[in-house]
């Protein structure tokens, strides 16, 4: 990768699906809509979780706010979590502090020292350079409200999602978010 520095990461992952999507692995919706690395109408990137913590830490995210917690909604009607195996390789590195500064993104990513978060805006155009390099995707802090810096994602760009992350399984919310020890 000609900008930034790389990190190796692959093996299990795992992603939310609204229970209804026949392709939980679909990328047009993050292709049309843009997302934190990619601009609207660019690319589409598949995000995964590093693990079931991260999941969690996803679904607690997506509710900050309202006046309900996940125990007061309706269990089917929440996110499947789809078991990944991601092909091991060298993405771009926005995990490690070296890896931060390289691509100009502060070393306490996902937030500014200031506890700002930093804005989609700051970090598509690190996407869009580390997908015109040619590299498989984004290594990543993870977001999520309350996730602390060892918790990962992988951003994997669209032209590899089909041949680098292969669906392993997928259960059910109650089966997921209540079964599985955290």
């Amino acid at each position: 990768m000609a900008h930034g520095r790389t990190i190796r990461r692959g093996g299990s992952y795992n992603r939310l699906a609204e229970p209804s999507w026949a392709d939980p692995l679909d990328t047009s919706y993050s292709r049309q809509r843009g997302g934190r690395w990619n601009p609207p109408d660019s690319f589409g990137i598949l995000y995964v979780n590093r693990d079931l913590r991260v999941a969690r830490l996803q679904v607690q995210h997506k509710l900050r706010g309202h006046p309900y917690g996940v125990e007061d909604l309706n269990e089917s009607e929440q996110h499947d979590l789809v078991e990944v195996e991601v092909v091991e390789r060298e993405w771009l590195d926005c995990v490690t502090v070296s890896g931060l500064e390289a691509v100009g993104l502060p070393e306490t990513y996902p937030r500014h020292r200031n506890g700002r978060p930093v804005r989609h805006a700051d970090c598509q155009p690190v996407g869009r350079t580390a997908f015109e390099d040619g590299g498989p995707g984004i290594a990543c802090r993870s977001a999520a409200t309350s996730a602390s810096p060892t918790d990962e994602e992988l951003g994997a760009f669209d032209r590899d999602a089909e041949t680098g992350v292969r669906m392993i399984g997928r259960r059910s919310f109650a089966d997921w978010y209540w079964g599985a020890p955290s």
